[in-house]
């Protein structure tokens, strides 16, 4: 089963645009905002799309200091 199956549109780009920048594991984890800068939507889309990616188990968040980091997890 494809992801185009599972996500929605933003969720589809927000997923690519995270494996395109390498953030696949939780040592290259990034922040909403360089996902943000990078996949050009605007901010509140790309946060709805990581909240999707983590309820269906395709990304994770790890709180940090300032900011929260994300990572696929597949």
């Amino acid at each position: 089963m494809a992801i185009e199956d599972e996500l929605s549109g933003n969720g589809v780009k927000v997923y690519k645009t995270m494996k395109e920048m390498a953030m696949l594991s939780e040592e290259k984890m990034g922040t909403a905002e360089r996902i943000t800068q990078t996949v050009k939507l605007p901010k509140t889309m790309v946060m709805n799309a990581l909240q999707e990616l983590q309820t269906k188990g395709f990304a994770r968040r790890k709180v940090r200091e300032k900011a929260a980091g994300y990572y696929l997890t597949r």
